[in-house]
């Protein structure tokens, strides 16, 4: 092997394991269940959202989002996510003006024999972790669907914008009340998995909305918006009302 081939064989192991190394937790965080978790709590996984006045992460993921207790689903496998039964569950009228409203934290919605709670919260990372989210509220963790909501709120239109998302299990994303991205099939979060098609931020609020369903494994989700560079949109700020 000449050095040449040696040297495109380097890069390739770098760029694998970096790739490798977005889809993980950092070393020392695995998100696992151990005989430790005696306390089920929201902490450290999430704090309160507040009014005050918080953008997006270095990176510009989003972490301040509004979600609702998981809606309980009867899913013995991940390998029932076909795009038919993807599309069927996503479009299923849960709760009243699921693709409208912009809940409160801490108001009520009956799903079937349900009555669950919407949560202001953010996130210390760059993915929303909805497993510990169900977990800590003392929910049902595998075989759920998440529904979450977000206000981008941004000084000026903006266009040929992209969201860019990453989820652990099937997904979908609107914006502004209009399909954006489609996450297929079982599924490992990875930062940036799919964009969508050029958007167009609107001056003033723009309201993002998510469905995510899992089964048996963990669930999270990270979000952010890339302008027509391909770089994160930073100076825009995130509420939950």
């Amino acid at each position: 092997m000449n050095i040449k081939c040696r040297a495109l064989l380097a890069v390739a192991f770098i760029i694998l394991a970096a790739i490798r190394l977005q889809a993980q937790p950092a070393a020392g965080k695995i998100d696992i269940i151990t005989a430790n978790d005696t306390i089920r709590s929201l902490a450290p996984f999430f704090i309160p959202a507040t009014s005050l006045k918080k953008g997006p992460d270095s990176e510009g993921f989003i972490q301040r989002w509004l979600l609702l207790e998981p809606i309980n689903k009867s899913i013995r496998s991940n390998l029932v996510f076909t795009d038919n039964y993807l599309k069927t569950q996503f479009e299923i009228n849960y709760f009243p003006n699921q693709f409208t409203i912009v809940p409160k934290d801490g108001e009520k919605v009956n799903v079937g024999e349900q009555e669950l709670l919407w949560h202001a919260l953010e996130s210390p990372g760059f993915n929303v972790k909805l497993f510990r989210f169900a977990y800590g509220l003392k929910k049902q963790t595998y075989a759920v669907l998440f529904w979450t909501v977000t206000i981008v709120n941004s000084p000026r239109e903006i266009k040929n914008v992209r969201l860019a998302v990453g989820s652990n299990g099937g997904s979908v994303w609107w914006l502004n009340g209009n399909e954006a991205v489609v996450l297929d099939g079982d599924r490992r979060m990875v930062m940036d998995d799919c964009i969508s098609t050029r958007l167009t931020l609107n001056k003033g609020k723009n309201i993002i909305r998510g469905a995510l369903i899992n089964g048996p494994g963990l669930s999270d989700f990270c979000v952010r918006l890339l302008d027509e560079r391909g770089e994160p949109i930073k100076d825009i700020t995130i509420s939950v009302k």
